[in-house]
Formats: structure tokens, sequence, C-alpha cells
């Protein structure tokens, strides 16, 4: 059997970083351990959430975190999906990412946003209906302070511009990435060059992602590269699909409970997540398995969805740190290889061997 390589895409990490039963200081220990082995197994990107005031989200501050991930990491790309832009103030947001991005030798990917939960911005005294327009605002501060090494700011009762000390160590700032949930922002996305994840379904994301390549070729006609579409699914690598459903269950049931935690304590229904984690691997929205399994899943969702950076969440809920690791290593060595050729997808053997 001929192994042609097709055409390779990035494969990335998104992490809500939500809680289980460790103790804070031990639960971030192990986050890192499995930041450590993304970068060993080569993967592009990790990228971590920011929410506040919920155990879905132990990130509240993700440059704090992801100060970490650049001193334990060499290879690995980071940063936050999302920023969310109407908690922040501009002049405090560009120098983090100033920081970050020198800290890492240039590995920041810097994800902006509103924010999924609009509550979030009601516990920092803003306007949730304002929301929208404040990121927008925002991010054309942003991205012009940082592009121009000056900041507007108020000193003695006038506006002045004054130079920035510390600058991005990529020029003219890192690059840019956006949450996708409609054609919508997905054209806003292309018109502004950002990079994309999408959560929702195969189909969906497809719409999206026409939609972002029409606007694309439109603007850059002659562009050798496009930016990284993505599509992110919960994923559970096991030596048999038996095993991987037997850890995955129980963890995706904690993540859940962690998820709608906001929404419950306000009253509000999370769109486009189901409490079972059987409908959401029936619906293509997550996946436990062997290695075969988990290859014929990433090699639909990508056909189907037109993206071409598939991004797996591999930590989640009370997965035990092994299983994870495991998991991470069997993606890597196995999955991807099987994925990224023309090759037929054998059926699942008893175990894989895995060198150290």
């Amino acid at each position: 059997m001929t192994q042609e390589t097709v055409e390779t895409f990035d494969v990335g990490i998104f992490d809500h970083m939500d809680k289980n039963d460790l103790p804070l200081a031990e639960f971030y220990e192990a986050r890192l351990k499995i930041a450590e082995a993304y970068d060993r197994e080569d993967f592009f990107a990790y990228h971590c959430a920011e929410h506040h005031l919920t155990p879905g989200g132990m990130t509240p501050s993700p440059a704090v975190f992801l100060s970490a991930v650049a001193q334990r990491t060499r290879r690995l790309r980071f940063g936050p999906l999302i920023f969310t832009l109407p908690l922040h103030h501009p002049l405090r947001i560009a120098e983090e990412i100033c920081m970050l991005d020198q800290l890492s030798g240039g590995r920041l990917e810097l994800g902006f946003g509103r924010g999924s939960n609009l509550v979030e911005v009601g516990y920092f005294g803003g306007d949730p209906k304002a929301a929208a327009a404040r990121y927008d605002d925002m991010f054309v501060v942003l991205t012009k302070a940082l592009q121009s090494g000056v900041f507007n700011v108020p000193v003695g009762g006038e506006m002045r511009e004054l130079p920035m000390p510390i600058q991005p160590h990529q020029r003219p700032f890192p690059p840019l990435w956006y949450g996708v949930h409609s054609a919508e922002s997905a054209e806003k996305a292309a018109r502004r060059g950002s990079s994309t994840v999408s959560l929702d379904s195969a189909d969906e994301t497809r719409v999206f992602s026409d939609r972002y390549r029409a606007v694309w070729n439109s603007l850059h006609p002659s562009a050798a590269t496009m930016p990284r579409l993505g599509i992110s699914r919960f994923i559970v690598v096991a030596d048999s699909d038996e095993e991987a459903v037997r850890l995955a269950r129980p963890a995706y049931t904690r993540w859940y409970d962690n998820f709608t935690y906001t929404s419950r304590l306000h009253g509000y229904t999370v769109p486009s997540r189901s409490a079972d984690f059987d409908v959401m691997q029936k619906s293509g929205k997550a996946v436990a398995g062997a290695p075969s399994t988990v290859a014929r899943f990433v090699r639909e969702q990508m056909k189907l969805s037109g993206a071409n950076y598939f991004v797996g969440q591999f930590a989640f809920g009370d997965l035990p740190l092994e299983a994870t690791l495991k998991s991470i290593q069997l993606f890597s060595r196995v999955v991807r290889p099987i994925v990224q050729s023309r090759a037929s997808i054998p059926a699942a053997p008893a175990a894989y061997a895995l060198n150290a």
C-alpha cells in the first residue's frame, strides 16, 4: 500500500482550563506538564480561554499563565483565544502582549474578541449590550498602537501620543485570531487578516470557511498562503474505542458542569452543547476512540468543514493527567501520520507501542 503524502495541516490545542479536583497549584503544574508534551510532540499552537468567576475557566489572566508556558516550552506557539477586550484597558493589554511576545522569542498568537459570556462584562461594571462596539474600538486602538509604537493617552488635561518603550517581537504585531460563529464574523476576520477557530458543526464551519476564502481571495488574489481556518473538537485517544469512551464520558460531564456554571447561575441557555458525550460524538463535535477511529473522524471533519487547521481539546474535566499525556502521544505519533496520508485507515490493533 503506498503512502502518498497529501497536503498537510497544522494541529493546535484549545483549553478552557476548567477546574477539576486537584489543588490549584497542582492543577496549574499539571497543565504546564501537558503544555510541555504539546511542545515535545510538535503541535503548532496552544490556545487558552479567558473567563471570570467560574470553574469553567481557571485562566482569568491568560497572560500570567502563558508567561509560564513560554518558559516551559521551546517551539510551541501559544496565545489567548481570546483576550476579552471589553474587560480591559487597551494600554494594559498592549503592554502585556509585548511582554509575552518578547519573553517567548516571538511565539505569541493573539486572539481578540468581545467575549462569549457577556454576563462577565457586567461583572466589571460594563454594559454587555455595548460589548461588540467596545471590542471594535479597542481592536483599532490596539493594532494601531502595536504597529506604530505610540499610545494616545491623557496627560495634563490633553491627549498626547507617547512612545511605548516595549514593542512586540513580531512586527507589526503577532498573528491575529478570532472565534467565528457566523458567516458574517468569518467575513470580518478575513478582512482583518485574522485566523479563525470554529466550535460549530462541520457543515456550519464549511459555510464560515467558504465565506472567509471568498473574501480573502478577493482581497489577496496573488497570496501564496492564507490564514488558518480552524475547527475544534474534544479528543480522547486510547488503545481501544471502549477505553477511550470510558475515560471521556465522566470527564466531559465534569467539563459540562463547569462550562454551564455561569448560565445556570444567571438562568440562560448555552447553545450548541449537549450534556451527553455520546450525543456530542454523534454530532461530530467530539471523538473518543482508538487511533484508527480518531483518524477517520479527523479526516472526515477536515474534509466536510473546509478547515485547514485542526484544534483538539485534549484536557478537560477530570480526565487523568496520564490519560491525557497518552492521548496526546497517540494523536501525534499514530493518528496524525495516518490522517495526512492517502493510505486507507486500518482497523485498530489491540494496542500501540509508543517510544519514550
